[in-house]
């Protein structure tokens, strides 16, 4: 665990894995933290360094006014690669940090070995979807952020999933409870202005997109015009909700791998 000092706060990361060996990044969704990647580190960690970081707004990480935009936190991840002295990195994100994958791959394709962008889309919603959310966190705070937490689990995670597995909902649910909801807000902002569909066709890097059968909240459509998109681009779904890392777990990890360390 580390802290980087960027202009305006510090921004948490972890990084684990064997020195020296290729480093990937892994970027959270909205409303948790570098921790929704548990799941994945013991099979990561066998071939990668591995380098998490709190989104700004999330975790352990600077919260400052918002809203904020994607290309920020695309920026703010390439800062963190910059003080580590990482040249080149893979990079996989999930939903808000799919959006930032994709700022990533059209903006500083150079700094990318390859890309994953999971349960995401190159637009997400609408304004009058995020602007009343907005609204509400702000006004009610903390207290906004717990109902967050508990209309969640049904977007995250399908209903025969947080049956069978109460714990692993809970942990991530968690998350969104603990989230600062100035942070959140300002998230939630980057996530409503981004609109990235007619730059899709200028990324080179190779890339993977991950759909969840029973995604809500970024249908395996968004997914697959993503795929349609970017140039030779490969594409998975598996049966999930939103976060289809901690509900396919081990064959999310194992589909990643392939792509990664296919040469």
């Amino acid at each position: 665990m580390g802290f980087v000092k960027l202009a305006d706060g510090e921004l948490n990361y972890q990084l684990e894995g064997p020195e020296g060996a290729p480093v990937l990044v892994l970027s959270n969704s909205l409303g948790t933290d570098l921790q929704m990647w548990d799941t994945q580190m013991p099979a990561f960690t066998e071939h990668f360094r591995v380098l998490r970081l709190d989104t700004r707004g999330h975790g352990k990480s600077l919260v400052t006014e918002g809203p904020y935009s994607i290309e920020q936190l695309g920026r703010d991840v390439l800062a963190l690669l910059d003080a580590l002295d990482i040249q080149r990195a893979h990079f996989c994100g999930l939903s808000m940090g799919g959006l930032i994958g994709q700022w990533l791959g059209i903006n500083a394709g150079e700094r990318l070995l390859k890309l994953v962008l999971c349960n995401t889309a190159a637009k997400i919603g609408s304004p009058e979807i995020w602007n009343p959310r907005i609204d509400m966190v702000l006004r009610d705070g903390q207290a906004a952020m717990i109902g967050l937490r508990d209309a969640s689990i049904a977007r995250w995670f399908t209903a025969d999933f947080a049956q069978a597995h109460p714990d692993q909902a809970k942990r991530i649910t968690d998350m969104l409870a603990a989230t600062s909801p100035q942070g959140y807000a300002a998230n939630c902002g980057a996530v409503r202005d981004a609109d990235l569909r007619e730059q899709l066709a200028s990324i080179q890097v190779p890339t993977l997109v991950i759909a969840g059968t029973e995604d809500a909240v970024t249908p395996p459509s968004g997914s697959l015009f993503i795929q349609q998109q970017v140039p030779g681009a490969e594409y998975a779904e598996f049966y999930a909700a939103h976060l289809s890392n901690v509900q396919a777990g081990d064959a999310f990890s194992d589909r990643v791998l392939t792509f990664l360390l296919d040469r």
